[in-house]
């Protein structure tokens, strides 16, 4: 008789059939269209609103000091900010708290933290996880799936929101001119936003595997931790960016997946999966 041979439950197997399992979850699920869809109405409202306030004055009631309400110059200041060599622009820029400096894509990177949040918890709410760990299902592989799984759902808000962008400018007849940049810089800056999503999924994938089923104190979690990381977003990622700002942008997502991996890996090791 010949021996009969087995297919080896190799990793690459055994990865690609936790892809398809998580795709078909991410993509089955309504509030990953309900996320993308606000990220798209979001900024055409911002831009709208915004077009519509700016030059209006408010009084303080209290001191009477009066506040200009100042709106964007123009589409791509929703996007991001040209980057300045000098330290106290730099500076500047992270104490900003104008609606400017507040209200752009840069808002996403929190709201990306709600999506894997409420993502994975579903996992140990449904009991999903506990089957899939009963049968000896690798954990390792479950964490590199969820990664790269809502990295692409990271990345369909932030396309989204782009594309909203260029809508409420149109909408709202603010000019689409560069000052300070141009087409290429541009194009590096969304990639570079785009590969930043990989720096903040593997601390939210951790939060989430923390919390298991309680998805309100994985997004807490995710926002606290997130706000150290929020002030580096404009310096990391300009409108005149270059090929080195994605470069530091993939390498610190390499980084952290595979740091945050191992700490999200060695939980569900030693957590009860219930």
């Amino acid at each position: 008789m010949e021996n009969m041979k087995f297919d080896k439950n190799t990793f690459g197997k055994r990865l690609r059939t936790m892809l398809s399992v998580d795709f078909r979850r991410m993509f089955t699920m309504p509030f990953l269209y309900i996320m993308v869809g606000i990220c798209l109405v979001m900024p055409i409202l911002i831009l709208v609103m915004t077009t519509m306030m700016d030059g209006s004055v408010s009084v303080n009631p209290q001191t009477g000091a009066e506040t200009v309400i100042e709106g964007f110059d123009n589409v791509w200041q929703i996007i991001g900010t040209v980057s300045n060599d000098s330290t106290a622009s730099t500076e500047a820029v992270a104490m900003d708290m104008s609606i400017t400096a507040m209200c752009n894509i840069n808002m996403l990177y929190f709201i990306i933290a709600v999506l894997v949040c409420v993502f994975v918890s579903a996992d140990f709410r449904s009991g999903y996880a506990k089957n899939l760990f009963t049968v000896r299902a690798k954990k390792s592989d479950y964490i590199i799936s969820k990664t790269l799984v809502c990295f692409v759902g990271g990345t369909m808000m932030i396309l989204a929101f782009l594309i909203g962008a260029m809508l409420g400018g149109a909408i709202s007849g603010l000019p689409f001119e560069m000052i300070g940049f141009g087409t290429g810089e541009l194009v590096m800056c969304i990639l570079s936003k785009v590969v930043l999503v990989s720096v903040f999924v593997p601390i939210y994938l951790l939060m989430s595997v923390i919390a298991k089923q309680k998805s309100w104190m994985s997004i807490l979690l995710s926002m606290m931790v997130g706000m150290f990381l929020f002030m580096m977003i404009p310096m990391l990622t300009p409108l005149n960016a270059t090929i080195m700002n994605v470069v530091l942008c993939l390498l610190g997502g390499v980084l952290l997946s595979v740091g945050m991996g191992a700490i999200s890996q060695l939980t569900l090791k030693k957590k009860d999966i219930l």
